[in-house]
């Protein structure tokens, strides 16, 4: 994972005398970013790192900024190792090149599944230690001493003997022309002055004044706005169309069949959303989905009753006589990402070239994709990536469906014509891509001391990985599916795991922490079940089957300790608790929860432990943290996407319900020091959050809530 690229130096320079970089991008008509330094001038070393005369050092993110804080986290990483002052770090995304700038894990660039900085670690380090040498060198050089007696502290370099010291900047250009070095001496962790403190976010200064730029924002030359007209069902195409009353309507420029549906192109985009909902299209059906939620439901509750393809065996649990039995049925309904930027994206196409804006976040996959509707190589198609209002996954797919949609609009307009399409929130809602619906069946036996003797969990649902390149081989089971309950931590000796995959035309797609958004759920609120059921405290019975697993025991131990566990809350008051690994990090919570003279149940505190590895910046980590909660909670709590005929039933917040701001409870979040690797932060703070309030209404209520979300069965807060 210390990878850099081999391109050479002299490759990136020659590319930046024509104002493109081969890993260092300005970007053209964005006025928030200066004129490029002449590329001689700027110190270069690799592909992630350059220092100008200016004295400014830019990291070039291979990663997406979705709000997760990948600006700020990977950048401090260069900083730490170049001992640079973080007032003088800036951060860019990379621009589309999966030679200099794959995702480590992923084999290709992209963004995901908690990735970025446990892939770039070493990398970054190892980058920005490179530049650090140089300009040493170069000091060292142009004062005529020794290396070793060069000192580097908040982005000046000294010598103290002879009293010299001087800024980045003034070395730059000196230090571009030394060879790069091929072995570097990274900093003891130890060592550490950035790593580990709370530096203020790179991002947050222009998302508040404004000047961070979205695809929205993006304006071209001659631009022209689209919208779509999808089909209702899954599934059907377009049968027939009249244009000519769209046509009529000032300022529509074109109406044309695409392979998803029919766009219209206009002037601006009311005028296109105006004349797309006016559209007369006649639906070809034949092939769509039409089963709604009630029938899938029966369909998958009928085969969770029979064993599916295993995904994990130990033990015999067909031969344990358990003294007691304890059942339980879970189902998970699909659910919307729903970020706050629906799917918007800029795509002009050129003779010989295609140029993109929007926020990218499989940068491979797209950029083939686009080269693929132009007719094109993908070195021939440049991906500028924006910022993004949020993901969830909805932008990482491998069909790079609104991305193709406007690449095909931008084909079927003349040449450099750039189309900027811009889905509104009912367009995602009602024809984008879910969360996949679920159904659990679930069977455990307890022994006459009330010790889980056997654990039987059948899964059934659609797979996401199918038709993506994360797809598993022939006859393989689906480990996205199961993830989170074929790799249960607690010790039970009879373990049985297996999985039915359905076959259902509503289009699926990995949501915030994937597998774990329905199996820690059941997992975790089952096992509070089983615990009542052998009369254990929930908390002591995880505890004794985690000696194998002492991260997972270290995350509960602490947010025990930390919400006073066993302590006494008083009337009409309870607490629920729940773990999980999730990308290799390991979080626990426990929620707080009262009851109102009306029965309503209300979620008053929440306690978070967290052992991600080597924190790279605490208050990034305690912001996804809380995020994570609110957004599983929010999950479990209120949100649904219901099918009727075939047909999604919701459109807008106002039907598809998420967490508000009131329903958000106090959260404390703890650290676990580690000097593990570190690992993500962006989606494990999910997968306990739902199963920790659902165990908390089930102390209070005696009914654990197994019908998602909770709130359809009357609960209220």
């Amino acid at each position: 994972m210390n990878q850099i690229s081999k391109t050479s130096r002299r490759d990136i320079l020659k590319s930046a005398a024509a104002g493109l970089v081969i890993g260092f991008v300005w970007t053209p008509n964005r006025s928030a970013f200066a004129a490029p330094e002449p590329a001689a001038k700027i110190l270069a070393p690799n592909a992630f790192v350059r220092v100008a005369p200016d004295n400014t050092v830019t990291v070039m993110i291979k990663h997406l900024e979705m709000g997760q804080g990948v600006y700020t986290g990977l950048t401090a990483i260069v900083a730490e190792e170049l001992d640079a002052d973080w007032n003088q770090m800036r951060a860019e995304h990379a621009p589309a090149d999966t030679a200099l700038y794959k995702n480590l894990l992923f084999g290709m660039q992209g963004t995901g599944g908690s990735t970025a900085i446990a892939n770039s670690w070493m990398q970054l380090r190892n980058a920005g230690a490179m530049a650090r040498a140089m300009l040493v060198a170069a000091a060292a050089k142009e004062w005529k001493v020794p290396e070793t007696e060069i000192t580097v502290k908040k982005g000046v370099i000294s010598h103290a003997a002879s009293q010299r010291s001087a800024s980045f900047g003034i070395f730059a250009a000196r230090a571009a022309l030394l060879p790069v070095p091929t072995d570097v001496k990274l900093k003891d962790p130890k060592d550490f002055n950035l790593i580990g403190t709370e530096l203020p976010r790179l991002d947050n200064a222009g998302k508040i004044n404004g000047t961070a730029v979205y695809a929205i924002d993006i304006v071209r030359p001659n631009m022209v706005y689209a919208s779509i007209a999808h089909p209702p069902r899954f599934g059907g195409v377009v049968k027939s169309f009249d244009p000519a009353p769209a046509m009529k309507i000032k300022g529509v420029i074109k109406v044309v069949q695409i392979s998803s549906g029919v766009a219209v192109v206009a002037d601006s985009f009311w005028t296109a959303k105006r004349a797309r909902d006016g559209l007369n299209i006649e639906w070809d059906d034949s092939k769509a989905e039409k089963r709604g939620t009630a029938e899938l439901l029966a369909e998958y509750k009928a085969l969770a009753q029979k064993p599916g393809a295993s995904a994990k065996k130990s033990g015999d649990v067909a031969a344990v006589k358990a003294a007691k039995t304890v059942t339980a049925e879970f189902d998970f309904p699909y659910l919307a990402h729903a970020p706050m930027e629906p799917m918007d994206a800029v795509v002009e196409i050129r003779d010989g070239a295609a140029e993109a804006w929007y926020g990218c976040q499989f940068q491979t996959i797209d950029q083939a994709a686009i080269a693929r509707v132009a007719g094109l190589k993908p070195e021939q198609v440049t991906i500028n990536t924006t910022f993004a209002g949020g993901s969830f996954g909805r932008r990482a797919n491998a069909a790079s469906d609104y991305v193709v949609e406007t690449a095909e609009i931008a084909k079927a307009m003349p040449p450099n014509t750039p189309v900027k399409l811009i889905w509104t929130r009912e367009d995602d809602t009602r024809g984008g891509k879910y969360r996949p619906a679920y159904f659990h069946n679930m069977k455990a036996g307890i022994d006459e001391k009330g010790d889980i003797v056997s654990w039987t969990h059948t899964v059934v649902g659609q797979s996401i990985a199918a038709g993506t390149p994360f797809a598993p081989k022939a006859d393989a089971i689906d480990t996205m599916s199961v993830e989170g309950a074929s790799n249960l931590p607690y010790a039970i000796p009879n373990l049985d795991v297996n999985l039915h995959t359905t076959k259902v035309g509503v289009p699926v797609l990995w949501l915030r922490s994937v597998g774990s958004t329905h199996t820690a759920y059941a997992t975790e609120v089952f096992f509070d079940m089983v615990a009542k059921a052998a009369g254990k405290d929930p908390y002591a019975a995880r505890l004794a089957l985690l000696d194998q697993h002492p991260r997972h025991k270290a995350v509960l131990e602490l947010a025990a300790q930390k919400a006073g566990w066993g302590t006494d809350l008083g009337p009409n008051k309870a607490r629920g608790i729940a773990v999980a690994e999730a990308f290799s990090s390991y979080v626990a919570y426990v929620a707080e929860v009262s009851r109102d003279k009306n029965g309503g149940v209300k979620v008053d505190r929440v306690v978070c432990a967290v052992d991600c590895g080597t924190v790279i910046n605490p208050d990034v980590v305690r912001a996804q943290m809380e995020g994570g909660f609110g957004f599983g909670y929010g999950l479990v709590l209120k949100s649904a996407i219901t099918l009727k005929e075939g047909k999604v039933e919701q459109g807008n917040f106002d039907s598809y319900d998420v967490l508000r701001m009131s329903d958000m409870p106090k959260i404390e979040v703890h650290i676990v020091p580690s000097t593990e690797k570190p690992t993500g932060v962006g989606e494990p703070g999910v997968p306990p959050a739902g199963p920790a309030v659902a165990n908390a209404i089930f102390a209070l209520t005696g009914k654990a809530p197994t019908s998602l979300p909770i709130l359809k069965k009357g609960l209220s807060v």
